[in-house]
């Protein structure tokens, strides 16, 4: 992914994104965490439209120097931190809202959960989308997705609720998310910043994700999870 520049790769993309956030009060005062930031595509999107502090935190080097690029292309004062979401690099209650765009997914899920809960204000908000079972898989289909994506679990919607509930998230809101993609909507489409050499083997990855994601799409589906302290 960061040698493709995904931005938007996750569920729904920059579309659902926007409709997220129309739902939330925010003005310029309003202090935002895009955990997992990427190429910097949320992010970029709601310093431009809300005007308000946000913080990228990215853990791979490439994917940042990417988002760099793209906030100065366009004068966004965004503060750019490389730090991992298990292990945030803030002080406690630093945040108005967090953004995890399936993110949380590939870390240890517990520990970036309970980093969450930490670094957000009082009332603070965490909207998180993310990849949930919803029917169960045998066992080598199984291991091939936990191998394939490198997470150590596939969680079901109520053990996601359970973990945001014993990590002290007192009101959590699930909404299922159904990928309806429009080839004429350009928040639908992937955005790209590629690196200068793609080795062929990513391209073949690629294809096997691509693959993946239709062959379980009635087993895994995403839900959007808004958490509130």
């Amino acid at each position: 992914m960061a040698s493709f520049g995904v931005g938007g790769a996750h569920p729904g993309g920059l579309k659902l994104t926007k409709r997220i956030l129309s739902r939330e009060y925010i003005d310029q005062e309003t202090s935002i965490l895009d955990v997992g930031c990427g190429t910097g595509q949320t992010s970029a999107y709601i310093a431009e439209k809300y005007r308000c502090p946000v913080t990228s935190l990215d853990s791979n080097t490439t994917m940042l120097l990417k988002a760099k690029q793209r906030f100065s292309s366009l004068h966004l004062p965004i503060n750019v931190v490389q730090g991992s979401a298990e292990n945030l690099p803030f002080i406690d209650r630093s945040f108005n809202f967090i953004l995890s765009e399936s993110v949380t997914s590939f870390t240890n899920v517990s520990s970036t959960i309970m980093e969450f809960k930490r670094v957000l204000k009082t009332n603070g908000v965490l909207l998180a989308i993310e990849m949930v079972l919803e029917d169960s898989l045998s066992k080598e289909d199984y291991i091939t997705m936990l191998d394939f994506y490198g997470v150590s679990q596939l969680l079901t919607q109520l053990e996601w609720y359970n973990l945001f509930h014993k990590a002290g998230f007192k009101q959590i809101t699930v909404e299922k998310y159904k990928s309806e993609y429009d080839d004429n909507d350009i928040d639908s489409a992937s955005d790209f910043l590629l690196s200068e050499k793609i080795d062929d083997q990513l391209l073949e990855i690629f294809e096997k994700h691509v693959h993946l994601i239709k062959k379980y799409r009635d087993r895994l589906s995403f839900c959007i999870f808004r958490c509130c302290i």
